[in-house]
């Protein structure tokens, strides 16, 4: 049986690889699947306290968050695709085209 402190271990890994991706790097594509890992990273950390606990909210809750993950991607796939559109760059520095 897997301890509960190597699933926390992995997510901690994963978040902090997820936390350098959005912090370091300016694509906003690289930035939108760090933050999805970042996510992941929580949903890990839901069922294994979950099946620790032997409750099942913490893996309800992880699949709502999977859901939610997945209308964050797709909304966020629609910004770049709008974004691409009117300029050839995804640097997050230069995203000002959707202000007024």
């Amino acid at each position: 049986m897997v301890p509960l402190s190597a699933y926390v271990a992995v997510s901690a890994v994963l978040f902090m690889t997820g936390l350098l991706g959005v912090l370091i790097r300016r694509n906003f594509i690289i930035v939108l699947m760090s933050v999805e890992i970042m996510m992941n990273a929580a949903n890990i950390n839901l069922v294994a306290f979950s099946h620790y606990l032997e409750s099942m909210a913490g893996q309800l809750t992880a699949l709502f968050f999977i859901a939610v993950a997945a209308g964050e991607a797709a909304v966020g796939l629609a910004i770049i695709i709008v974004v691409f559109r009117g300029k050839v760059s995804t640097n997050v520095d230069e995203m000002n085209v959707l202000k007024w």
